[in-house]
């Protein structure tokens, strides 16, 4: 049975989901989302920047899945962060979805004038277009300033969160400010030899589990929802089996001791400064060609 999240709009979101991050192969990407949700999955996670909305939107047509059953998230890129922008942004990733609405929207980076996107996105919001919005890549004080001076609270903060940065901070600041919390790289993209982590395997054995299902299980201990990135069938099935055993408060404060306060990108709101740039280009280069 997969939990459920309650956000501060009364929505419920799955807490564990299927990120498509860096899946730039169309063909891939419409597999693996298929794939998931006929395992499972209800929440997926995608983003204009990805560049693979349309393979999202194929896959869930091909599902045969009811919508009202699925969850799925889209992202406005730093291009349109602006009231008219925004419209431009929802509009086109409805579109390449082929869906009337998304559950989750989120404003992906905290540059340019991300208030006024915020006030476009509070409208479809009202108008269920959308039935949640978020950010993601918000610090502390960028999350807090755009609580107190706009009307409409952010459901989630979507921050980079695994054992190396396990941004305890960040979670009480949105616990007292009711905003969720969710967690993309959640196993660090393979960085740091992760898997093979000797606290990680010792805990996993105890449990017969992998390294990967303790770390989502430690994130969901935690109240955090997290969407690992993978196309890889057998590794999906395997990130989905995690509501079958808990960890001791013993072993939750094992994996406290991994902390480093450091992620694999550079500790910054963005994911890694060079992504950022990359996917900057990229997709300005699409929109571009629409």
């Amino acid at each position: 049975m997969m939990d459920k999240v309650t956000l501060n709009n009364g929505v419920q979101m799955p807490q564990l989901g299927l990120g498509v991050f860096r899946v730039t192969d169309l063909a891939e990407a419409e597999e693996a989302v298929l794939q998931a949700i006929q395992m499972g999955y209800r929440l997926i996670d995608t983003a204009a920047a990805y560049g693979n909305e349309e393979a999202v939107g194929r896959a869930i047509k091909r599902s045969g899945v009811d919508r009202s059953e699925l969850f799925i998230t889209s992202k406005l890129w730093l291009t349109d962060n602006s009231y008219a922008g925004a419209q431009r942004g929802l509009a086109r990733s409805l579109a390449k979805l082929g869906l009337d609405y998304v559950d989750l929207y989120l404003i992906h980076q905290p540059v340019g004038d991300y208030y006024g996107a915020w006030r476009f996105l509070s409208e479809a919001n009202q108008a269920g277009t959308i039935r949640a919005i978020g950010v993601d890549n918000f610090s502390q004080q960028k999350l807090v300033d755009l609580i107190n001076f706009t009307d409409v609270r952010p459901a989630i903060n979507m921050v980079e969160t695994n054992v190396f940065n396990q941004r305890e901070a960040d979670q009480q600041a949105m616990v007292d400010f009711n905003v969720q919390m969710e967690a993309w790289a959640p196993f660090s993209a393979g960085s740091q030899n992760i898997f093979e982590i000797p606290i990680l395997k010792k805990i996993g054995a105890a449990h017969h589990k992998s390294s990967a299902q303790v770390i989502l299980r430690w994130l969901l201990q935690r109240g955090i929802v997290a969407i690992p990135k993978t196309t890889h069938v057998e590794r999906m099935r395997e990130n989905l089996a995690v509501f079958d055993f808990t960890l001791t408060p013993t072993e939750m404060t094992q994996i406290k001791s991994l902390n480093t306060g450091e992620g694999f990108a550079l500790p910054s709101d963005a994911h890694g400064y060079q992504d950022m740039l990359d996917m900057f280009q990229q997709f300005s280069i699409k929109e571009e060609k629409d």
